[in-house]
């Protein structure tokens, strides 16, 4: 029979078997375990000491590019752009950086700089009731006027846009490319930037806000959010970006993309781009945020304007080349290659007759 005396023992022989592991494991193998442990540490602070090093080497690489780009931007940029002008449209959240920076470069290059247009979310907003809101809005602009968008409410919306702000004709004091709400005058142009700016879509600084007649742009430069929306390439924000870029391609003489190099990763407008059939029409540059991003930027815009292939730029995986290869020199000959007015009125995108 089982007494209170077994249970005692068998619970005493069991905590003195514990202790007994306890100083054993204390004793014998604590030799082995140190040196696992000391060599395991080893281990690791050699590979953080060369990934230190190797960041170091990197960084003195970055700043030595970059060192490069701002020393010899004159050389690289000047005469790029002479005689055309520049929009830059920043979307919803572009980082000021690029902003600045490539409004700078395109300076710098030639280029005279017609304003900057800030588009508001509620643009690239895909809501029924906002694309109705947009088509109410287009049919109201253009209601005295014989040309009407077609597509969707936001190419409508974008198509009138490229043609108050854009125009083919780089000639000095050019009134416009006669599409469109009677873009052809400045003061119909005007009208449509009030009449996106009083419906919350967009507002406008420099030029492009005075009420002075002001020449519309050639070339454009869209920026894009700083961090990529939730939704992926997918996202509404990013396709109507796309959409929008594409119009203002069509609009003018060619446009580019750029981004800096932590908007433009996986989920962004420009991961989107290149992964479509646009990508054919319209370069982008993923790291704008730096001087050299904003050099390629402004190279990026005078290929699009001599009727050479679009490129993707930068530094991203998804990236074809750092910058175009040959370097552009403004010593070539400018040769605008123009889209047929056909295509045009049928809402085809702007092929340019890249080579």
């Amino acid at each position: 029979m089982i007494n209170f005396r077994y249970h005692v023992v068998s619970i005493v022989a069991v905590f003195l078997a514990l202790a007994i592991g306890l100083v054993l494991g204390a004793t014998e193998l604590q030799g082995a375990t140190l040196d696992t442990l000391n060599k395991t540490s080893a281990s690791l602070a050699s590979q953080l000491g060369s990934a230190r090093t190797q960041n170091k080497l990197l960084q003195q690489q970055v700043n030595a590019d970059q060192s490069f780009a701002q020393d010899d931007e004159a050389r690289l940029l000047g005469g790029l752009l002479t005689g055309q002008r520049v929009v830059v449209v920043a979307a919803p959240g572009a980082p000021g950086s690029v902003v600045n920076g490539v409004t700078s470069a395109a300076q710098q290059a030639g280029a005279s700089v017609t304003g900057q247009v800030n588009l508001q979310p509620k643009l690239l907003d895909a809501s029924q009731s906002n694309q109705t809101f947009l088509s109410s809005l287009v049919q109201q602009i253009v209601a005295q006027d014989a040309t009407t968008p077609n597509g969707s409410p936001l190419q409508q919306a974008a198509e009138l846009l490229g043609s108050a702000i854009l125009t083919k004709d780089s000639s000095p004091g050019s009134p416009g490319n006669g599409t469109g709400s009677g873009s052809g005058d400045a003061s119909n142009r005007q009208s449509v930037l009030s009449y996106y700016a009083s419906a919350g879509l967009l507002s406008v600084s420099g030029p492009l806000s005075s009420s002075q007649s002001t020449a519309p742009a050639t070339l454009a430069i869209v920026v894009i959010p700083s961090t990529a929306p939730s939704g992926g390439d997918n996202d509404p924000a990013n396709q109507g970006l796309i959409t929008l870029s594409q119009e203002l391609n069509t609009a003018g003489l060619g446009t580019v993309m750029a981004g800096s190099v932590s908007g433009s990763l996986a989920g962004s407008a420009i991961d989107a781009l290149r992964s479509s059939s646009v990508a054919s029409q319209i370069s982008t540059v993923d790291n704008a945020d730096t001087e050299f991003g904003q050099i390629v930027t402004v190279q990026a815009l005078w290929e699009a304007l001599n009727g050479h292939k679009s490129g993707s730029y930068g530094e991203d995986s998804t990236s074809s080349a750092a910058a175009p290869t040959p370097a552009p020199s403004p010593s070539t000959p400018t040769t605008t290659a123009h889209t047929s007015s056909k295509s045009q009125a049928d809402g085809h995108p702007n092929s340019k007759g890249r080579s």
